[in-house]
């Protein structure tokens, strides 16, 4: 759903854009920038209990999500592919951070519920995006579901943000309901893929192909 901002937030990613290209700054520099950043800001500063901090920190390099793409675009699309394997791959590094930073705040915390939900949501949220990529290389069209990472990334930010402003029980309501949402979306996903599959026209594609997560 929120994917729908994106092209906005390129529009005013464009301009920065130019001028890092003009100093021959690659996509694939972005997206490794923003992943060390990500990952050193949440291993550092939520274990620590310094969630508003952490949380902006992050923030700034997640753009970088979105700033590789406009890179990317800038320079006619060159490498392409092989960025698009690099940024899915690391996208999935600093999400693990995220969720392994705030389970480790908890654990620390003596809260064990609630370090468990953390990680349910780390596995649940590379699952969802390892049945998209999996069905799709494949074969299947797997373009549905309630929480992908735009959603997952502001189901966590948003309430650890708030939490660390001392705001009560958000934190912990927005795990709740982002390992629920990510849940369902992975059941949605495989029973669309289950519905295509077999669906009377449906091919029958080789199950030993492997696919790269996206």
């Amino acid at each position: 759903m929120l994917k729908l901002l994106r092209p906005a937030v390129t529009r005013v990613l464009t301009p920065l854009g130019r001028a890092l290209a003009r100093m021959g700054v690659t996509p694939d520099m972005v997206t490794a920038a923003g992943t060390l950043g990500t990952v050193v800001a949440a291993l550092v500063f939520y274990p620590r209990g310094q969630l508003a901090a952490g949380t902006l920190v992050i923030t700034f390099f997640v753009f970088a999500d979105l700033l590789d793409g406009v890179l990317a675009r800038l320079g006619g699309g060159r490498g392409s592919r092989w960025g698009a394997f690099l940024d899915s791959s690391l996208d999935r590094l600093g999400d693990a951070a995220i969720f392994s930073g705030l389970a480790i705040h908890f654990a620390l915390e003596r809260r064990p519920v609630l370090a468990c939900v953390a990680l349910f949501c780390l596995v649940a949220g590379a699952l969802v995006s390892y049945v998209k990529a999996r069905a799709e290389g494949l074969g299947f069209n797997c373009d549905v579901g309630l929480v992908e990472r735009p959603e997952r990334l502001v189901g966590a930010l948003v309430p650890a943000f708030l939490d660390g402003l001392g705001v009560p029980y958000v934190l912990a309501a927005g795990l709740w309901l982002l390992a629920l949402g990510s849940a369902v979306t992975v059941v949605q996903r495989v029973l669309h893929v289950r519905r295509q599959a077999l669906a009377p026209a449906a091919s029958t594609p080789s199950a030993d192909r492997e696919s790269d997560e996206r």
